[in-house]
Order: structure tokens, then sequence, then C-alpha cells
């Protein structure tokens, strides 16, 4: 026999020893996909909260219109305007703010949005995607509420689930496909009546032929109700008005 205390290293050092909230290659193991899910719904969803920030107006486009070009300027221009006139100044201490600017939180289009709001000293959102080649957050969205996803999913629903109203510049790949889902959730009710504003007709009706789609009978004459067009910052938002935009409100 011996007095000597016995040696727990092995059992101290064991990954199974550590807490699960402290165990990163857990929680990043294949059984905990939910859980970070949930994680990424559950983190933003209390800074915006914090914020106030009951409502939003989305504003996507592409990343690769630069600072000075007429896209970017009219986008700059309505980040501004939207600020100042639908609700997102509203909010003091334990306040709510409406059609707060949310953006996809990078370049380009999304920048300028955000960059308006903050223009006019407007809190603004960034839902940022981590991309195998690195999107950074632009510098002017608010930094409380600059946030990163890794699943596109997660993104897409904070992006939607607050929308009042969605305006969307040129884009590419990315932004057909944000329009398109918020096009689908509108069609089948799956999201509330909010109005749909495409910016610049000429480009849109060129690369999209939307009456082609109701004249194959691939949506309803009616579907092609659900979005409206406009040329400038006070197009936009005239259009949004027209549509149901009620300043100050949330339309739920």
């Amino acid at each position: 026999m011996t007095d000597e205390t016995p040696d727990n290293t092995a059992q101290m050092a064991s990954p199974s020893y550590r807490l699960p909230a402290l165990d990163q290659d857990f929680l990043l193991g294949d059984s905990m996909r939910g859980v970070r899910f949930l994680l990424e719904y559950a983190k933003a969803e209390e800074a915006l909260r914090a914020w106030g920030v009951r409502s939003t107006i989305v504003v996507f486009g592409s990343a690769r219109v630069k600072p000075g070009q007429p896209w970017y300027e009219t986008a700059r221009a309505f980040g501004k305007l939207a600020s100042e006139r639908g609700g997102a100044l509203d909010g003091e201490v334990g306040d709510l703010r409406n059609n707060v600017i949310a953006t996809g939180g990078g370049p380009g289009i999304m920048e300028a949005a955000n960059r308006g709001a903050m223009d006019v000293g407007a809190p603004s959102v960034g839902f940022n995607i981590t991309l195998p080649h690195e999107q950074e957050p632009n510098a002017w969205s608010t930094p409380e509420l600059t946030f990163r996803f890794h699943y596109f999913a997660m993104r897409k629903m904070h992006l939607a689930m607050r929308a009042n109203a969605l305006v969307v510049f040129p884009g590419g790949f990315g932004t057909f496909d944000e329009l398109f889902e918020l096009l689908t959730l509108r069609q089948t009710d799956k999201a509330p009546p909010i109005p749909i504003v495409l910016v610049d007709r000429d480009y849109w009706t060129t690369v999209i032929n939307f009456e082609a789609l109701a004249e194959h009978g691939m949506i309803a004459r009616k579907d092609l109700d659900l979005m409206g067009f406009a040329d400038d910052a006070e197009g936009i938002w005239r259009e949004l008005l027209v549509r149901g935009l009620k300043p100050h409100e949330n339309l739920e």
C-alpha cells in the first residue's frame, strides 16, 4: 500500500471532462449544428431588442458598386431619407425604433445605405456572412448592430423577420437570391404584405423578363404587383408609402 495521491492528470486533461460550454471542439462538432444555429439567432436577437429595433427597411444590392457611382449615391441618399422619416431616430432609452436601415453589412450598396443612416446619426444594422474570401463589415453600420453569421439561412431569417419593406438595388446572384427569397415568401403569404421596390427599372427589366414569366404561366399576372420600381431616393420613398409603409410604425 502507498499513501501517495493517485495521479488523475489524464482524467483532468481529457476532452470529456471539459465543461460543454467551454469545449470548442464539442461546440463545433456535427452534433451541435442545431445549437450553433440557435446561437446565431439568439445573439443577434438579443442585441436588436436591446437597441429597440422593432422593424427595418432592408436594402440589398451589389457589393461591387463604388462611392461616387449613381447607384451608390442613391442608396446613400435613401438611407439618410428613410432614417430621418421612418422612425429610426425615435428611440430613446426604452423606446422602439421602426424602419431602421438593415443591410448585408458589406461594401457597395450595403455600405452606402448604412452610410446614409450614419449621416443623420441614426442606427443601422449590418448582417454580415462568413465567406471563403472574407467579407469585412463596412465602417458605417452601428458597431453594436454589426453581426456575423455562418449560416445563410439564419442570416436570411434575421433580414426578413423584422422587415417592414425591401429595397433592391442592381446586383448579381446574391442580390437575386435575396430578392426572390422575399418575393416567394410574399407570393406564398409566408411573410406580411411588405412593400418591395426595385431601383432602376431599366436595369431590372433588362436582366429579368418579369412579363415573360407571367406570359408563360410561371407566375400569376397579379404576382407582378408584388413589386414596384423607382429611380431615385424620393421615388423609392414615395413608392414604399404607396405600397403601405407606415413611417414610425411596424406593419405587423
